[in-house]
């Protein structure tokens, strides 16, 4: 009977926030068909393939890092770690968020310059660097610092705006596809982690006389 209260919330909530950004389409943005647009289609499957891949790539973290959290929850709800991984899912999501939605191109048409945009997300980064650094220490956090690293160098590639040619591009999107496939498997190889280490510690708990 759970699952179904749940299913009906889930619907519920979708439902109504759907509803709230239809009537915001009505009368503040574009119009109601463009909620559903279909993104540029094109003849030829290698046009922004690496593109789609690295989009695909960055919803990975946020996914794990929720399940993980949610079944860490569950197994052993006071763990200090479940936190970290918990803003690990924040922080992945909502980096996921800003590359699907370009959230930083909406905000510097609307007046922001991306330099502070840029400053505000490293800010973040830096918050939850100092947060959970004692954590993220006890984690081979090499492969987080090389692909945050990576990620760095395509931003800056980017904002220099670089006008030669194809390589420009690639000097951009290689790093940043890198970057992304650290980052899957360092937070993959943190959950799977946590995880067993989590099942571990209960099943020793509930056998102790």
């Amino acid at each position: 009977m759970k699952s179904y209260r749940s299913v009906f919330w889930l619907n519920s909530a979708s439902l109504l926030l759907v509803l709230a950004l239809i009537i915001y389409a009505k009368f503040f943005g574009s119009s109601v068909s463009d909620l559903f647009l279909q993104p540029p289609f094109h003849r030829s499957i290698d046009v922004a393939f690496l593109t789609h891949t690295f989009q695909i790539l960055c919803c990975v973290p946020p996914v794990v890092c929720a399940f993980t959290f949610a079944l860490l929850s569950r197994i052993q709800p006071r763990r200090t770690e479940n936190i970290f991984i918990l803003y690990s899912a924040l922080l992945t999501g909502g980096f996921l968020f800003n590359e699907i939605y370009r959230l930083h191109v909406i905000l510097g048409i609307a007046g922001f310059p991306k330099l502070a945009t840029i400053s505000v997300y490293a800010i973040i980064l830096l918050g939850y660097g100092l947060a959970f650094n004692r954590r993220i220490k006890s984690t081979p956090y090499w492969i987080l610092l090389v692909g945050l690293g990576l990620l760095a160098f395509g931003i800056l590639i980017d904002s220099l705006h670089l006008n030669i040619g194809a390589f420009s591009s690639l000097l951009e999107g290689f790093p940043k596809l890198f970057s992304e496939i650290n980052i899957v498997f360092y937070f993959w190889y943190v959950c799977y982690g946590e995880i067993m280490r989590s099942l571990r510690a209960a099943y020793l708990g509930q056998s102790l006389p």
